[in-house]
């Protein structure tokens, strides 16, 4: 009875739940860990996320709010899919490899190119016997692949029952298969399995490229005379739900959605950590910032059930509930609050009848007209091979590396004739840079509230540690090693990895054991040390130590799992935890210019192996660095650091030369080849000989 209940109001668009529900658990997954930096790196998510919860949608009062933004939403979400540009509309090359049937209706076997080569394994559900074009529904796949003898017959086998329902009650259906779990099986898994951070760096999501497939299976919808193009319907469950979204949001010509356990807000994926249960099909690339309410606004004013279960683990009920309920607010703009429905049943994630029967009968009144007396429930009638499209896969299909060409990179630019051409192209990779990769650097920073640790003097040594604010929850420390008479002559600061931390502790251990107890101390380095006081006492230098956030005294959780899932929260928040890195390094350099010895002495920076690119990309932000030291910088960024969207409009020796016009910049590399366009840029612009320096690794001991 709650079930039927629930169902009958999701025809008059009432939020679905009979009485008070219980909170869904939450999984083992969601804690980051309890050490100190843990606890604020939970802090700091919840903070970030709170922000972008808060602003999403703030600014749309009025319904003339909503349609003078609603279109840059839609594009900024085409771009954050990797369809800005929009791929060409190739020939489809659909093909009917087969038919099998029941007694009302038939299944068509078939595939379609959404680009040359890239495969989409479908099955067609359409009446035996139609009057006129009939409405159509797309049905796009969760994840569950059916694989036997390893074999893929795609995840349509497992969700047939729907397909069957539609067409044995007068709508055309196409089941179409996921990248990951199609019959020619791609990648869903970059960033949460494969370490294929690149993927951010490139601007590419899985996400875009089920978006595109939906897009063009519509095509062939619309190419089919048995459908009626004007009556188009979208349903999916998981990550189906998902692609439901992307299709809904960014095509018109879908009439009425229902997606289901698709969607909740970043407050659960980010801060409860539900998160850790999606792969990456499910995320665009946040590059603007949003919160998930913006997907339901954009469908508005069409027909729009969100359908959940209320003891979902990987869709929590409370996201789901706030996001239906500030989306609400867009339709009621428009007047049209009766087509938004919340389907709440009780369960699991699971794919139920208590969730379909809804969602047939919204299809039924918005596309159809009509409201059956009963809905039988969907039933499997089909065994896998009877549904399998290909008896053979295609050789030529990309579909297995289409993450390598789906979103298009910068091509190499050519060296610039001028100055003045130069300006104008710097300037546009300087503006890229701060609205594509730092989007997630604070609009508003807080004081840097510079606070003297400790201070002691031995050995002739003199070590300072100051901590400073980062950002809120953010709380860094810098160590300050100068001669213990206070002269500096110039200043050097080290960036550093962990690796490098450890290596800065056993130098540091024999003179300052007892300041830095605090920390896990490796055995200490005497000759190192020696080796120091010498350097700090006849040159003047000091040196500045800064470990950035999640290095050495902020480190986090150090299971390999827990990392990644840490650096694909910072993806969803529109942020990449190197990018948050080079902000530390920005502000470690502010904290110097505050100092009254260091002030006004001649700043250097110092980065190897895993600090190299960050240091150099801080060096760009801040005046005044007289020179950039570093060893191991990749030449490309596919290996790092990684940077939302970076690779969409420039690569490492861009930065490079950028950086040399600032700074004069010493590279250490084992092969000094992969920098040819700094230096024709500095030759071209008459640059000098001393900006750009590159050296064999061995020479890395140096000063």
């Amino acid at each position: 009875m709650r079930a039927c209940c629930r169902a009958a109001a999701a025809l008059i668009g009432l939020l679905m739940v009979a009485g008070p529900l219980p909170a869904a658990p939450r999984p083992q997954w969601i804690k980051l860990g309890d050490r100190p930096a843990d606890q604020r790196l939970a802090a700091y998510f919840k903070a970030e996320t709170a922000g972008l919860r808060d602003a999403c949608l703030a600014d749309v009062k009025t319904l003339d709010d909503w349609k003078a933004k609603r279109e840059t939403y839609r594009k900024q979400l085409l771009e954050m899919l990797g369809l800005d540009p929009m791929p060409p509309k190739t020939d489809l090359k659909a093909t009917v490899t087969g038919t099998t049937e029941r007694d009302d209706f038939v299944v068509e076997k078939l595939h379609f190119q959404s680009r040359p080569k890239l495969y989409v394994t479908a099955n067609l559900y359409r009446p035996k016997k139609l009057d006129k074009p009939a409405p159509a529904i797309l049905y796009v796949c969760g994840h569950g692949g059916v694989k036997i003898d390893g074999v893929s017959y795609g995840n349509k086998v497992s969700y047939h029952h729907h397909g069957c329902w539609f067409a044995r009650h007068g709508y055309v259906c196409l089941t179409i298969d996921s990248l990951q779990l199609g019959e020619i099986e791609g990648i869903h898994h970059g960033t949460y399995r494969y370490g294929m951070w690149w993927w951010n760096n490139r601007g590419y999501t899985p996400a875009g490229v089920e978006a595109w497939n939906c897009i063009r299976a519509l095509d062939y919808l619309q190419s089919r005379k048995e459908v009626d193009p004007e009556r188009f319907g979208v349903t999916g469950r998981s990550g189906g739900g998902a692609y439901s979204w992307w299709i809904a949001a960014i095509d018109e010509r879908i009439k009425a959605a229902v997606p289901v356990a698709g969607i909740t807000d970043l407050e659960n994926h980010v801060v409860d950590g539900c998160a850790e249960g999606h792969c990456d099909c499910m995320y665009f690339v946040n590059t603007y910032r949003w919160d998930y309410p913006m997907l339901p606004a954009l469908v508005a004013p069409r027909p729009l059930m969100i359908g959940n279960s209320d003891d979902d683990a990987i869709f929590p009920l409370d996201g789901v509930k706030r996001t239906y309920k500030k989306a609400r607010r867009i339709y009621e703009l428009y007047g049209a609050g009766e087509d938004i429905a919340l389907n709440i049943t009780e369960g699991g994630h699971r794919d139920t009848r208590e969730l379909r029967v809804p969602a047939f009968k919204w299809f039924d009144k918005h596309l159809k007209g009509i409201q059956r007396d009963e809905y039988p429930p969907a039933e499997k009638m089909f065994k896998p091979e009877e549904l399998k499209v290909f008896d053979s896969l295609p050789e030529d299909a990309i579909n297995a590396k289409i993450h390598e060409t789906f979103v298009p990179v910068a091509d190499p630019p050519k060296v610039p004739e001028s100055k003045e051409a130069w300006a104008g192209i710097r300037d546009g990779w300087m503006r890229a840079l701060r609205e594509k990769s730092f989007g997630g650097w604070p609009q508003a920073p807080l004081p840097l509230d510079v606070k003297k640790a400790f201070t002691a003097e031995r050995r002739s040594l003199r070590l300072t540690a100051y901590d400073f604010a980062s950002q809120e929850n953010v709380r860094l420390r810098l160590f300050l090693v100068a001669a213990a008479d206070g002269s500096v002559a110039r200043v050097l600061l080290n960036v550093l990895d962990e690796d490098a931390w450890k290596i800065f502790l056993a130098m540091m251990r024999p003179a300052f054991e007892t300041e830095l107890r605090e920390y896990e101390l490796p055995e200490a380095n005497e000759e190192l040390l020696n080796e120091y006081v010498t350097t700090a006492r006849d040159l003047g230098h000091a040196t500045a130590y800064i470990a950035p956030r999640g290095v050495g005294p902020s480190a986090w959780n150090p299971n390999e799992r827990k990392q990644v899932q840490i650096r694909r929260r910072f993806m969803l928040l529109g942020q990449t935890r190197d990018a948050m890195r080079v902000w530390d390094v920005r502000r470690a350099i502010q904290v110097l210019r505050t100092l009254e010895t260091t002030r006004e002495a001649p700043l250097e920076l110092s980065g190897d192996a895993g600090t190299a690119g960050v240091t150099l990309l801080a060096s760009l932000f801040e005046p005044r660095i007289e020179r950039v030291k570093l060893q191991g910088l990749p030449t490309g960024f596919r290996d790092g650091p990684i940077l939302l969207n970076a690779r969409r409009f420039l690569d490492m020796p861009q930065i490079l030369a950028m950086t040399t016009e600032r700074s004069r910049v010493v590279l250490l590399q084992p092969d000094t080849s992969g920098w040819e366009y700094p230096k024709a840029v500095a030759d071209k612009l008459d640059w000098g000989d001393g900006g750009l320096q590159l050296r064999d690794e061995a020479e890395a001991g140096s000063k």
